[in-house]
C-alpha cells in the first residue's frame, strides 16, 4: 500500500484500494493506523486533517475521529468510520481492508 517512509510522523496519506474505498494511513508515535478516508459527517478526506494525539480532525467541519478505532471523538461527527488492521513488513505498510 505505502512504504513507511512515505507517511511522515504526525501525518496521513490516502490511497484508493477499489472504486468505493479510499484508505487513510496515519503515522503516530506508537505506529501506523488505517481508517476509511471519507468523513462520515461531511464526505471530506480525513487524510488531509490535522492529527492531535490519536485523533484526526476533519478539515471540512472539524469532526474528530479516533485513529485506533474509527469512532467519532467530537461533534459534528456522530458516525464511525471503518478502521483496518495494519502491519509493517520490511518497511512496507500492509492494510487488511478485506477483513
Amino acid at each position: 500500500m505505502f512504504e513507511a517512509s512515505e507517511v511522515p510522523l504526525g501525518e496521513g496519506r490516502a490511497k484508493s484500494v477499489d472504486p468505493d474505498l479510499t484508505i487513510a494511513v496515519f503515522h503516530l508515535d506508537d505506529g501506523f493506523f488505517a481508517i476509511d478516508d471519507t468523513c462520515s459527517h461531511a464526505q471530506a478526506s480525513l487524510s488531509e486533517g490535522e492529527v492531535v494525539g490519536h485523533v484526526v480532525i476533519c478539515p471540512r467541519h472539524g469532526g474528530r475521529f479516533d485513529l485506533r478505532t474509527g469512532k467519532p471523538a467530537g461533534l459534528p461527527a456522530t458516525g464511525k468510520v471503518a478502521s483496518f488492521p495494519v502491519q509493517v513488513d520490511s518497511g512496507s505498510i500492509l492494510v487488511d481492508w478485506e477483513g
